[in-house]
């Protein structure tokens, strides 16, 4: 293996250290000093990158708890959600029985266009067999992600077809949605499920209101459950949607930047009506920017637990191998001046904070969250008290709902014998299904999970997974969970992901809460101010 010694090494062993002043050695001189030394001495042949990646990780990890580092590799996956689209053929799939299946076609993706349908079953990609060889969804990634405009040949096998039909797809551009689901919950109160804030969140967004608003919405429900947040710049976008203009959103300043103010400037489409926000202990740092100026101007309801509590902004700086950091350059504030990120002096403590929360019993009693005064601050218009430090404080807490949970329960979810199961009974019985049910409607209103359906179910998992063992008991106590789930699942392998929420949230407590509460005299005596 050959060295090549970086001339400040070369020149400190000429000198000799004795000569060298510590104080004036830059810092990335001993790191070479390190990785030279290592090179020439360690009992075995070393990786370069892989210790200069590893390096960059911990010094990184030792700034804060959201500075972070993506490899050249990793880089475009931690893109995908931020800009939208990836490039790709525009089909979901899932692998069962070592088969790689489409379970849908992206609507106006080149794989819809060209006739491809859901249960077809990827025999071959590029004349390359991939069915029965243990193919793995990172690799099903690989052979069809690539450049746009670049092709790839697909064998398709399709039931009741004996043989094989190709497929020349042409890469293109494909929307990654950040809005999972959007419908009128009730006549009047429309919903929309945002799972990320992205570069196409904004549009989305007003596609979902424009629509509902012309099914005759007067009241907006928007779900931030379990949303980690993503850019600032769309954060503000949606808060604009919501408050009227000149009003500050948020601002954010750092050491080496000063302060910056994000103002509403632009007509939204929904500054009037009634809003509520949804958020759980998942809910972060976008979802809490939006969540803090909606509650601080007196302009919605938050309603559901306590956030994540994240206050601090990350810039993507691409590095000259491909590979990204995101450094924390600032802090962010609420319009009332709050700041919201829960300390990191020690990490462990940070990383153990949800599970820490859980154990204290903060997910079932408000009583629980004990907040001191100095954190206290007062909304802009009608003065009502919120909180700073760790997160945004709901106006209405609701309780995790765990009563029909169970360690059955939770192992018949992560054992992943749900989806395979109902993929398997869509693509055996997809025709009857459709005849039986042509709508969503029809499905949503009559199909029925019934005894039968989760016996056969409850003997495949079992049949798929030896460590699964069958508690009658705590079965009873999911089982109508179970249903509704598979249900759901069901649906959304027939239809989308809308469909999905628009089924299973019937078991979302917090949704169900703030129907009740935005369709009552509840809200009307909140205190806010609906019209400024």
């Amino acid at each position: 293996m050959k060295l090549y010694l970086p001339l400040s090494f070369l020149f400190i062993v000429f000198l000799g250290y004795s000569q060298v002043d510590p104080e004036k050695v830059p810092t990335t001189q001993k790191f070479d000093e390190v990785l030279t030394y290592v090179n020439k001495l360690y009992v075995d042949d070393v990786n370069d990158q892989q210790l200069t990646d590893a390096a960059i990780i911990a010094l990184l990890e030792k700034l804060d708890p959201h500075s972070t580092y993506f490899s050249k590799e990793e880089v475009h996956d931690a893109n995908q959600k931020i800009n939208g689209n990836f490039v790709g053929i525009g089909i979901r799939f899932q692998i069962l029985n070592d088969t790689l299946i489409v379970v849908a076609t992206i609507p106006g993706g080149p794989s819809e266009k060209l006739g491809l349908q859901p249960g077809d079953k990827i025999i071959q990609i590029e004349g390359e067999t991939v069915a029965g060889i243990g193919l793995k969804n990172s690799q099903v990634r690989e052979k069809l992600l690539g450049d746009k405009g670049t092709k790839v040949k697909v064998s398709v096998k399709r039931k009741r077809s004996k043989t094989l039909k190709d497929y020349v797809i042409t890469r293109d551009l494909i929307p990654v949605n950040s809005v999972d689901s959007y419908y009128m919950v009730t006549p009047e109160t429309g919903y929309i499920k945002l799972n990320s804030f992205s570069r196409s969140s904004h549009r989305e967004v007003q596609t979902a209101i424009k629509e509902m608003k012309g099914e005759g919405m007067k009241n907006l429900i928007f779900d931030l459950q379990g949303n980690g947040g993503g850019l600032l710049y769309s954060a503000k976008n949606l808060a604009d949607e919501f408050l009227s203009d000149d009003k500050l959103i948020v601002y954010s300043k750092g050491r080496s930047q000063p302060r910056s103010d994000l103002k509403s400037g632009k007509k939204g489409l929904w500054e009037r009506g009634k809003l509520i926000l949804l958020t759980d202990e998942y809910s972060a740092s976008a979802s809490e920017i939006l969540s803090g100026a909606v509650q601080d101007w007196d302009r919605g309801l938050i309603v559901g637990r306590r956030t994540y509590g994240k206050g601090l902004v990350q810039r993507p700086i691409d590095l000259t191998d491909g590979s990204q950091m995101r450094l924390t350059i600032a802090r962010y504030y609420t319009p009332s001046g709050r700041f919201i990120q829960k300390p990191y002096d020690d990490l462990e403590a940070y990383r153990n904070d949800l599970s820490d929360r859980f154990e204290n019993g903060e997910f079932m009693n408000l009583d629980s969250i004990k907040l001191p005064d100095s954190l206290k601050h007062k909304t802009l218009l009608t003065k009502r008290t919120v909180y700073s430090g760790g997160g945004i404080m709901p106006d209405y807490f609701v309780p995790l709902d765990t009563s029909e949970t169970s360690d059955f329960f939770s192992d018949l979810i992560r054992s992943g014998s749900m989806n395979t199961y109902t993929l398997t009974y869509i693509n055996d019985n997809r025709e009857s299904l459709m005849k039986d049910y042509p709508t969503f409607d029809d499905f949503r209103d009559s199909f029925d999970v019934d005894e039968e359906f989760m016996k056969t179910f409850l003997d495949y998992a079992q049949e798929e997974n030896e460590d699964l063992e069958f508690n009658e008991e705590q079965y009873e106590i999911s089982k109508a969970l179970l249903k509704l789930r598979m249900k759901a699942k069901i649906a959304s392998d027939l239809w989308g992901y809308s469909e999905f929420y628009q089924i299973y949230n019937e078991s979302n407590e917090i949704l169900q809460k703030a129907i009740e509460i935005i369709e009552s005299d509840t809200y009307d005596k909140s205190g806010l101010s609906i019209v400024d």
